[in-house]
């Protein structure tokens, strides 16, 4: 596994896991508690961690940032890089206070080394909730500070807004499949050293298909790897850029731990490229 600078930490897994799972079941564990196959979840993401990932997203909107202090426990809190988000109606400085004490309690640590604003609300001025992360940043409540699905513009006005601190990172969508951020966002955090985590970085399952296995056919056969695992190393390889595909089966993560640890080729890049046009 390879480990790349992710905000103020040195070394945060290139692939990470994603705990995004799905609407319904995210409402039955928000309103009845009862999390759909919870212990396969959860090893699932044990089985990451024991293969060198030490990556975990999660959100207070996702309803499983309980399985992720299970996954943790007994594991050393400086060795792990756990991010979660802020939803959009809790922006507010008193209501970021308070959702982020509950995520911390859920999560059963005492910070997150990623705090991110999961999608923005033009309703609340950047600035207050910016504010609002560097005050916890200071209390030693999280130690970097990120946003997710934010614009160019929206983006530049993170960075505007904070006074002491850098913005460390944007997770977005991403993949072989949708290089929308290719044109504009991309290169904006390239420049500014600000991470990019990729979320839904197999296209929605897309680049597992069978359409997408004839494409990669002899790319995957030249580096003996799965369609999956050459899609995350494309995102990854060499730059700033960190992938979290869903961990929800043991299977699925030991296969995604493979991506990492070796890199393709320009040529081959540029055959993918050419293969999935954006």
């Amino acid at each position: 596994m390879n480990y790349k600078q992710l905000g103020s930490s040195p070394r945060v897994s290139e692939i990470g896991m994603g705990t995004y799972y799905d609407p319904q079941w995210i409402a039955t564990a928000k309103s009845i508690g009862w999390r759909r196959g919870a212990d396969a979840k959860v090893e699932a993401l044990k089985a990451g961690l024991e293969g060198g990932i030490n990556f975990i997203d999660t959100a207070e909107l996702y309803g499983s940032e309980p399985l992720v202090a299970e996954a943790i426990k007994g594991r050393k809190r400086e060795e792990l890089f756990i991010a979660t988000k802020v939803w959009p109606n809790h922006l507010r400085r008193d209501a970021l206070v308070g959702a982020l004490e509950k995520s911390l309690k859920r999560l059963e640590t005492s910070y997150v080394d990623l705090y991110q604003v999961h999608f923005p609300n033009s309703k609340v001025p950047i600035a207050e909730t910016m504010g609002a992360m560097e005050e916890m940043k200071d209390k030693g409540k999280l130690i970097s500070i990120g946003v997710s699905n934010f614009s160019l513009q929206q983006t530049k006005d993170a960075v505007a807004a904070l006074k002491k601190s850098e913005l460390s990172s944007n997770q977005v969508e991403y993949s072989l499949v949708n290089g929308e951020i290719e044109t504009d966002l991309l290169p904006y955090c390239e420049s500014n050293k600000i991470s990019v985590i990729a979320y839904y970085p197999l296209g929605h399952g897309r680049l597992a298909g069978a359409a997408s296995k004839i494409k990669m056919e002899e790319v995957c056969k030249a580096y003996s790897k799965s369609p999956v695992q050459v899609a995350l190393n494309w995102l990854v390889t060499g730059r700033n850029v960190f992938a979290i595909p869903r961990a929800s089966r043991a299977e699925h993560v030991k296969e995604n731990l493979m991506a990492s640890g070796w890199q393709l080729k320009p040529e081959d890049r540029a055959k993918l490229e050419a293969a999935f046009p954006r």
